[in-house]
């Protein structure tokens, strides 16, 4: 059976929207097929509303899923997961927050404004030190939102 990400990613980017990620939570009949999908210029109900019709279209013509799922179709919202190159590259001078595999500089998580990206790694500024972390010893990592500005309405 083909995987759900070669089905879905030519539905995604013939809609012209960057696919993000595709996973599956659960089990049984109560699997869940979260699909996050993003366009430079946002996603709004409507858009979301239509990619997920299509979506569900290929996925029931393919007869994927044997024993059910719910599929979910978002925008990653505020934060943000990265997970390639071009996404880290697309936040450069933002708020990240990554969680390194081993400890680097005696830390795992590193809050810092991402300073570049490249196609090795990640320059992060930590108060004031760079830190270079190679996508090797990324364990995870999402933009990281200032709340407080953002609840105001005044990001900083």
């Amino acid at each position: 059976m083909v995987d759900a990400e070669t089905l879905i990613r030519p539905v995604v980017e013939g809609a012209g929207v960057e696919l993000i990620d595709v996973s599956f939570a659960g089990a049984g009949d109560q699997r869940t097929l979260r699909v996050t999908v993003d366009r430079e210029d946002g996603l709004d109900l409507d858009a979301i509303a239509t990619l997920s019709d299509k979506i569900a279209r290929r996925l029931d013509l393919e007869d994927f899923g044997a024993g059910g799922y719910r599929l979910e179709v978002s925008s990653p919202g505020i934060e943000r997961p990265l997970r390639t190159p071009a996404h880290f590259a697309r936040v450069v001078d933002s708020q990240v927050r990554v969680k390194t595999t081993a400890p680097v500089d005696g830390v795992q998580v590193h809050v810092g404004v991402l300073l570049a990206s490249d196609d090795d790694g990640i320059t992060l500024d930590v108060d004031g030190a760079q830190r270079r972390l190679p996508y090797t010893d990324i364990a995870s990592a999402t933009t990281a939102a200032d709340w407080g500005a953002e609840l105001k309405g005044t990001k900083v």
